[in-house]
Parts: C-alpha cells; sequence; structure tokens
C-alpha cells in the first residue's frame, strides 16, 4: 500500500473514531441556506406625510444602512420599524423600501422594481396611482406577487391633494388597464369606523390566522374602514376578521383574495401595525402590542402568505 492510501486509510478511521462519519456513509454535505423572501415597503405615495410614519426605516432603499443587526424596533426609525425588524430577525427575509419620488415598475432593469420582489406592502398611499403604476402593480401579482394593502377611513387626506387611501386602493382595482372587472373580489368602504376591535373568524385552516407567528384572535380599528366582498366577482375573496356582528359580505376588517398566480391582503386601518416608535413629534399609537388584538401575529402571518414562505 502506498504512503497516500495508508494516510487515507488512517484519516479514514480516525473520522470514524471521533463520530464525525460512520463506515460506508457518504461524505457530510453543508446544509441548503434558508430560502430568502424579499419584500418591499412602499414610501413612494406620502406614507409620512401629516401624522402618518408608515416606513420600517428612514434609510432608504435599505434599512441595514441605519443598523445591520436590528434587536428592537427602536434600532430603526419608523412606526412600522416593528414589522420590519421581527421580519429580518428570521433570516429568511430581505427588506427594502420605495422612497419618495419611486415609482412601481415591473419588468424593468429598476433595482426596485417589482419583479425583484416577493411581496410588496402598501401601507395608507395618499398619493394616486399612475396608470404605468397600477399595471405594474396588477401585473405583479398576476404573475404570482403578493400585494398587502392597507386603507384608513374616509377623509383622511395627510397631503391635501384631494384624494385619501380608501379612494386611492378602489381605483387601483376599477381603472388599472389590466382587469377593470373587480379582480380582487372586494372594494374599500367609504367609512369612518371610531373605536372597534373586530375578532377572527373560526377557521383553523386559515394560513394567515393559523401562521408561524402565532395565533390571530382579533385586530383594532382606531379610526379605519371595512370592506364589501364581492365573491361573484372573485370567488377565492375571504374575510376573515369582522366587525362585531357582522360576517358574510359585509363589515370585513381583513380580506384575503387570490389573482392569477398571486395573492392579496387587505386591512381597514392603519393603526394596527403601527408601533408607536416613529419619527419626533408624530402623534402615533401602539397598535403592534395593543392587548386587544393579535396585530403583530396578523401582519407577519400575512406577510409570510403573500411571500409564499
Amino acid at each position: 500500500m502506498s504512503r497516500l492510501s495508508t494516510a487515507a486509510a488512517l484519516l479514514a478511521t480516525a473520522l470514524v473514531t471521533v463520530g464525525l462519519t460512520a463506515p460506508g456513509a457518504p461524505a457530510p454535505t453543508a446544509s441548503a441556506a434558508p430560502t430568502v423572501h424579499r419584500v418591499l415597503f412602499d414610501n413612494s405615495k406620502a406614507e409620512t406625510a401629516g401624522n402618518a410614519d408608515w416606513i420600517i426605516s428612514t434609510a432608504q432603499p435599505d434599512p441595514l444602512a441605519q443598523n445591520a443587526h436590528p434587536t428592537a424596533d427602536k434600532d430603526w426609525t419608523g412606526a412600522l420599524s416593528s414589522w420590519g425588524v421581527a421580519l429580518q430577525q428570521t433570516g429568511e427575509y430581505s427588506l427594502k423600501t420605495l422612497p419618495p419620488g419611486g415609482a412601481f415598475t415591473f419588468g424593468t432593469a429598476n433595482p426596485l422594481d417589482l419583479a425583484n420582489f416577493d411581496t410588496v406592502v402598501i401601507d395608507e398611499p395618499n398619493i394616486k396611482f399612475t396608470a404605468d403604476e397600477k399595471a405594474a402593480l396588477m401585473h405583479f401579482v398576476q404573475n404570482g406577487g403578493g400585494l398587502f394593502l392597507i386603507s384608513d377611513h374616509t377623509m383622511s387626506d395627510r397631503n391635501n391633494d384631494g384624494i385619501d387611501s380608501p379612494e386611492i386602493i378602489n381605483d387601483l382595482f376599477t381603472d388599472n388597464g389590466v382587469d377593470n372587472s373587480d379582480p380582487f373580489g372586494f372594494s374599500v368602504d367609504l367609512a369612518n369606523v371610531h373605536n372597534e376591535n373586530p375578532r377572527a373568524v373560526e377557521d383553523p385552516s386559515d394560513p394567515v390566522l393559523h401562521g408561524p407567528f402565532g395565533t390571530v384572535t382579533g385586530s383594532i380599528i382606531r379610526d379605519g374602514t371595512t370592506m364589501t366582498l364581492h365573491p361573484d366577482a372573485n370567488p377565492t375573496v375571504k374575510g376573515i376578521v369582522y366587525r362585531p356582528g357582522s360576517s358574510g359580505n359585509t363589515g370585513a376588517f381583513f380580506v384575503t383574495s387570490t389573482f392569477g398566480d398571486g395573492r392579496i391582503a387587505a386591512w381597514g386601518d392603519s393603526s394596527p401595525p403601527d408601533d408607536d416608535t416613529g419619527q419626533p413629534h408624530n402623534n402615533l399609537h401602539d397598535g403592534w402590542n395593543d392587548p386587544a388584538g393579535t396585530n403583530a401575529a396578523l401582519a407577519l402571518n400575512a406577510t409570510a402568505w403573500l411571500s409564499k414562505a
């Protein structure tokens, strides 16, 4: 036996002895890296106008520029920082922000193009989407993307441009140039519900209510709105959280649906994901930790479902 063969045999014997491998076993291989789910949070539609602060960080587009290893919500600045930090800490999400002046595109060389993401979160938009943006959002969902829309109450025009989030979201549904026939199967009500605690439906199989971040029992409305379902237009539409005393097609506060290969989730108020840790001088509300709802689990489970995590 050559010296090389003898050395190889001695090495194999040593590995078996210390338990690193077993006789006849294949060589150990590295475990596969977790799939990274890419989420784009929007700040191109005046999400910080007035008293709003619906951003995960003031560092945009990359929140890691503010703190690359966040461990608490205040490591990033924004009223959605708890949402962003919670996703970042899993190691399974990559987060970016579409900054002011940006625009939604699909299938372009833009590094923040929707084709580069699994989910986009649009929390209380206060600027109307352009025709090109509406088409981009529709094609994004059609081709497998996740769209998370958060509305606020009627007459919530924070930047005083004559249109508010319920109207902006409904305009996306009815005048997008791709499918104007109620494609998602619901509309946002032009209403203002002041102070209620909606409850989740009983559905143990629902992946948003019973997801990787916990069980959802309900949410909160602190001046928000609801949605009306149109299952005749899209039979996949589903209300999973409702105002007290409501059910069926009216009074839905959290809605899910599908369109093409993609998924949609909609929330009727911007207060639930607000964590009260935004920029100075904003009068915010800690809905994220409000004991009247399980808003953190609802936001995070929905993000996972939309991202097909």
